[in-house]
């Protein structure tokens, strides 16, 4: 029993022994396999068939294995029979057998040594293939690596180069632009520079700023009323040869007869321009006398404006239009000015952008007047009506007691017309004569429906 149990622990000594010489052999080829993992995408075909390599070796070892441990279960069986059968023939038998299994376990051994070997052999033989494919890949990597790095490099510089110009092509072309432009508003600002020049050429003269203010009142009544609601150059009084350039019609007193309001523009170039120039330099002797003059001056176009107001042809008051801004502030700015126009000459200053508020505000109360002279002729209308429509009363009132009188004749007459059908009643016409008919409509002689006594002689 003690041999059978050595020869177990040799057994198992000996499948420990390949065990742990199989694992230090896959260790050392896992260990191999981990150095060349960094280049798996060439190396995995050869690991994949060194990985079968060490399972093919594993399953023949497991085999192996299992063939002794079969070998090893039999002879324990043989043993146990031979030991049962006989107790002499046990020794030749242990003695016999366990040759026989030393000798199974020195060829085993031996062979798995030889695999072992020739596994070893193999893979040192795939290790070097390995070497010699990764460095051939890494050389051919590295001049593949090389040529695209090279075509990059030259078609970056390519494109850079083709940038470049391009971007430069484009300067040069905004550039060109922005010059066109400059030199195309340099022209224009001399052809301003020339329209600049005629038009203080013209308001030089003083008959041509003169024309150009009463364009430019013309303008802005042509923007602002119909071409019904004022005139040109219109001779005030009626006939006469004084003649205002513009003259707004608002509703007269008459229906067919319109009231005229008189228009002048009136444009003091000079002194304006001299009350500028002092306001420039800043001297305020100097501004005084040229306000004083350019008051002097609408002062006399006032007074030349006045000839203009002929009332009831034209309103009591007159219009003088200053065609800059600028200047219509200076006039209202200076103390009493207006007033004194307003009330010594009945003219009224204005500019561009408060004659139309003068003209709304006119208008406005023209018509609020006729507005208030058609009221009163409505209110007289209405009071005839009403007189009217008293007398109208009075004739239907007529009227109905005349209606009343024929419906009491009538009904008189209905009521004498049903006595004589009662006398009739009992006359009776011959065959084939024609009926008389009654007023109302029934046949004379026939019973009437709301006489009882009849209905009841005839039911008989």
């Amino acid at each position: 029993m003690s041999l059978v149990m050595v020869v177990i622990g040799l057994n198992a000594l000996l499948t420990v022994g390949s065990l742990a010489f199989a694992c230090l052999a896959w260790r050392s080829a896992s260990r191999r396999r981990a150095e060349a993992g960094s280049l798996a995408a060439e190396i995995r075909p050869l690991r994949e068939d060194a990985d079968r390599q060490s399972a093919a070796l594993r399953e023949e070892v497991l085999r192996q294995f299992a063939t002794l441990s079969t070998m090893v279960g039999e002879r324990l069986t043989e043993f146990s029979g031979a030991i049962k059968s006989s107790s002499e023939n046990l020794s030749d038998s242990q003695g016999k057998k366990l040759g026989e299994t030393n000798l199974a376990v020195a060829q085993l051994a031996e062979k798995l040594e030889k695999q072992q070997v020739e596994g070893r052999n193999a893979m040192t033989v795939s290790l070097d293939k390995i070497r010699e494919s990764i460095a051939a890949s890494l050389e051919t990597l590295r001049k593949e690596n090389e040529a695209k790095l090279e075509q990059m490099r030259l078609t970056v510089d390519e494109k850079l180069q083709g940038t470049l110009e391009k971007r430069l092509g484009e300067s040069f072309k905004l550039v060109s632009e922005r010059l066109e432009t400059v030199h195309k508003g340099l022209g224009e600002m001399q052809a301003l520079a020339i329209g600049v020049g005629d038009l203080k050429r013209v308001l030089t003269n003083v008959k041509s700023r003169g024309g150009w203010a009463e364009v430019q009142l013309g303008g802005l009544l042509d923007d602002m009323l119909t071409p019904e609601q004022f005139a040109r150059n219109v001779a005030i009084p009626h006939g006469s040869t004084t003649f205002v350039e513009y003259a707004v019609k608002l509703p007269g007193h008459d229906a067919g007869t319109p009231c005229l309001v008189p228009i002048d523009a009136k444009f003091p170039n000079e002194d304006y321009e001299r009350l500028l120039a002092a306001q420039e330099l800043g001297d305020p002797a100097a501004v005084e006398t040229a306000a004083i003059i350019l008051e002097k001056t609408l002062r006399g176009e006032a007074q030349r404006i006045q000839k203009y107001i002929h009332p009831p042809e034209t309103t009591n008051f007159a219009i003088m239009y200053l065609p800059t801004e600028g200047l219509f502030a200076e006039a209202i700015r200076r103390p009493g000015l207006m007033t004194e126009l307003q009330t010594k000459w009945r003219v009224n200053l204005t500019g561009p952008t408060t004659l139309a508020a003068v003209l709304s505000s006119l208008r406005m109360g023209f018509t609020t007047l006729t507005i208030q002279k058609r009221s009163s002729e409505v209110w007289k209308v209405l009071g005839e009506a009403k007189a009217e429509f008293g007398r109208y009363g009075d004739v239907w009132d007529k009227v109905s007691k005349q209606l009343d009188a024929a419906q009491k004749t009538v009904e008189a007459t209905r009521v004498r017309t049903r006595a004589v059908e009662r006398k009739l009643r009992d006359v009776e016409a011959p065959e084939g004569s024609p009926q008389l008919v009654s007023l109302d409509g029934r046949i004379l002689g026939a019973p009437a429906d709301d006489d009882p006594e009849a209905l009841e002689a005839s039911g008989a």
